[in-house]
């Protein structure tokens, strides 16, 4: 038993912010063993694992080569990456009843700012990756917790970043809670 798994008898879920393709082979279901229950990642967390190994070197040269743009590239190798730990971590979502278990991806930030096209990228994200276990990471701006209703409303398990105050905390409340009116899923969480 450890610290980790304590936590968890108190409440307290522990996610990895963090995720590779090294650490997927294998150190995610040692993190898993030892009381880990969800991943969360961003765009920076797959910069620093994509620039300061060589893991990916192979993969992005042949995706080059077959003429997919960086952007492109970057979505083939986030979605893989994102749905293999999904897979690893089924099994702890099914255990817990989908109350653990989760991978998050966030939508791309530089979209922060525009409701529609983040709906639109989180629904198509979450499709694509087509995995109970996994939640859209949405940023907490004005545009971001308008897009939230919408994005619930759709069944798109959430996880809403970027809360640094109250006020933004109990926005993301109510457009969880309003989402959840229009017929969404409870299976969206505040993350901040």
């Amino acid at each position: 038993m450890t610290s980790i798994h304590e936590a968890f008898k108190l409440g307290q879920s522990i996610w990895l912010d963090y995720i590779d393709r090294s650490m997927i082979a294998g150190g995610l279901q040692e993190w898993i063993d030892k009381g880990v229950v969800g991943v969360t990642t961003n765009p920076s967390i797959f910069e620093n694992a994509i620039a300061k190994k060589t893991d990916y070197d192979a993969e992005i040269k042949s995706l080059h080569q077959a003429g997919k743009t960086s952007a492109e590239i970057y979505e083939v190798l986030t979605v893989q990456e994102v749905g293999a730990a999904a897979d690893i971590l089924r099994p702890v979502y099914d255990k817990t009843g989908g109350k653990d278990g989760y991978v998050s991806l966030e939508v791309n930030p530089l979209i922060a700012s525009d409701k529609e096209t983040t709906i639109s990228e989180a629904k198509r994200l979450f499709a694509l990756l087509n995995r109970p276990n996994v939640m859209i990471k949405i940023p907490a701006t004005p545009e971001g917790i308008e897009a939230l209703t919408e994005v619930i409303a759709a069944n798109v398990n959430v996880n809403s970043t970027l809360i640094f105050s109250r006020e933004q905390y109990d926005n993301v409340a109510k457009a969880y809670i309003e989402g959840i009116k229009r017929g969404g899923n409870s299976r969206s969480r505040r993350h901040s």
